[in-house]
Formats: structure tokens, sequence, C-alpha cells
């Protein structure tokens, strides 16, 4: 059996965040994205989260008798080309991603895309193919994740220099003067063999997209970091209700795109010495060490994405 996988923009709706002029902006990022299989299921995933790290171990089983073959995706966030504020270390996770499957590294294909679009009233443009025609490599391609500025206007001209007629008409609909926003997406791809009737084990870990701000204001971002009386009280205790503070987005709601519910499902959080942490969770949550809150799950459908705020309290 063969499935690939080539249709991106569809696999994984990822979340991004604006917080404030002085904010250092986040997006979330995630595991392993997957079309429904009748023939794998995750039997467990282990998922380890920190500012510094975030580490991921699945266990599947492929439930027939033949082999799978699958081209696995793991796509990341479309990051813009220009910035005025702080942002996430993406060039960080860049260099930290890695894949161990059954105790081996595997060098995954990375594809990049780009896209424009005028505004957010606008239709996001695939302009992968043009940027690629007008001479733009890979490397180009992916200078929105190296966070260089210096690098703008370079490419900007290098665009508006490109007689490609496509290009052209997309560029018509911006004045001479006007910023040309466009951004780029980061998928990486391997082949897997899930073996018939078999266990295959499968690591990631990369350094995550980290954010946050100079000041905490709880009322304003309390919806998606569920800060209960608690956490609160805590905040009024150490007076730090304004407080700096780091957020990142973890999306777990591709883990129901498998062939069962996940069997066994574990979710580490570790913080700081000096930080309170709040996220959203249905269930029990249990705190393992001074730093570090445990969550399990069993025949876990994950229905909703993970956001997380630390928050500085010294």
């Amino acid at each position: 059996m063969k499935n690939i996988l080539l249709a991106f923009s569809f696999l994984i709706q990822i979340p991004s965040y604006s917080l404030a002029n002085d904010s250092t902006g986040y997006v979330g990022t995630g595991g392993v994205a997957y079309l429904k299989n009748a023939h794998v299921a995750m039997q467990s995933e282990d998922l380890f989260i920190s500012k510094k790290l975030i580490k991921v171990n699945y266990l599947y089983k492929n439930l027939s008798s033949k082999d799978v073959a699958e081209t696995v995706l793991f796509p990341l966030p479309r990051i813009d080309n220009f910035f005025e504020a702080d942002f996430a270390h993406t060039e960080a996770l860049l260099k930290s991603f890695k894949i161990i499957v059954d105790g081996q590294n595997i060098q995954p294909e990375m594809h990049v895309r780009t896209f424009i679009q005028k505004n957010e009233k606008s239709p996001l443009i695939d302009a992968t193919d043009l940027f690629k025609r007008c001479g733009f490599s890979q490397t180009d391609m992916l200078n929105p994740w190296m966070r260089s500025n210096d690098d703008y206007s370079y490419f900007v001209d290098k665009l508006k220099q490109c007689k490609q007629p496509q290009m052209q008409k997309i560029l018509a609909n911006f004045k001479k003067d006007d910023e040309i926003p466009w951004s780029s997406q980061v998928i990486y791809s391997w082949k897997q063999t899930f073996k018939a009737n078999a266990l295959t084990k499968i690591q990631h870990q990369y350094q995550p997209l980290v954010g946050g701000a100079v000041a905490l204001y709880p009322d304003e971002y309390n919806q998606n970091f569920c800060m209960d009386a608690q956490f609160k009280q805590g905040l009024k205790k150490a007076k730090a209700e304004n407080s700096p503070f780091n957020a990142l987005s973890y999306i777990l709601t591709t883990g129901a795109n498998w062939a069962k519910p996940i069997e066994n499902f574990k979710l580490t959080i570790e913080r700081d010495k000096n930080e309170l942490v709040s996220f959203c969770w249905n269930g029990k949550v249990e705190k393992i060490s001074p730093t570090q809150f445990q969550m399990t799950k069993r025949n876990f459908v994950p229905k909703q994405d993970l956001d997380i705020i630390f928050v500085n309290v010294k």
C-alpha cells in the first residue's frame, strides 16, 4: 500500500498571535501531519514541552498484514519576510530539527514554499514556482526564517525586476513604493515504511518558537491560556500581575488523524524555577517535580491545540 501526501494546504491550521507592539511574536508548531489512514494507529505519544526543547516519542502500529509506505510531512508555519518587532528565534528551530526512526537519524527533505498577500483581506497566493522562475534559490526563499531585515530591500527589488508575466500581474496590485509582503513556509518530508503487523518508533525534537511581551495583562490573555483563580492568586502574591512573560503554542490536533485514538498519551510541561505556568487542559494535571507538570490520557482524541504561558515572578 502506498499513499503519497502531496497536498499541503489542508493538513493543519496553524494559529498565529499578535500580542503587542512591545512583544515577541510566536506561532504554533506541532507533530507530524498525516492524512487519515485506516491501517496505521498511534499506539503511544510521549510529548515533552519546555521553552528550550520540544521532544516527541511516537509508537505507531501497522494494523494490517501488508507493509504501508507513506510520505510523512512535518509542516512549519508561514513566516513573513518583513518585521518591525522582535520575533521568535525561527532560525534556531531549523537548525535544531531532528528526526529519529527506530534509533536511526533521518535526513528529511526540505520544501520551501512562498506566498504573496497584499493584506489580511486579500487572497493568499502561492507564488513558489514564480519565485523560482524569477531566479530565487531555496536559500533566498528561506530568508524570512533567517530573520534578516538587511536583505529585505534586495529581495523586493529582485521581485520587482522579474519579467515573468504572472509575477508582473501580481505586482500590478501594488503601488510603486508599496512594500511587497511575502512569506515562506518550510515543510519537511520523509518516506516511511510501516512494516506489517509491527511497531515503528519515530522521535522528533526541535527548539520551539517562543514569544512573549514585557508586561502581562491577565484579562487580555485569559482565553488563550485558561488562567484560573489559583494562577491569578499566585500572580498577585508574587506581585507579578504585569510581569514579563513568554508564550508558545503546540498543535495537538494532528494526532486525531490516525486509524484509532491515541492509545496512551503523556504530556510533560516544564517551566523555569522562577515562573508560573498556565494552559488549557481538560483533565487532571499532576505536579511531578518543582518545575514539571504531567498529564496522561487513554484513547485520546485531541480536539484543541495547546497554548502555554510562562510568567516570570522573580
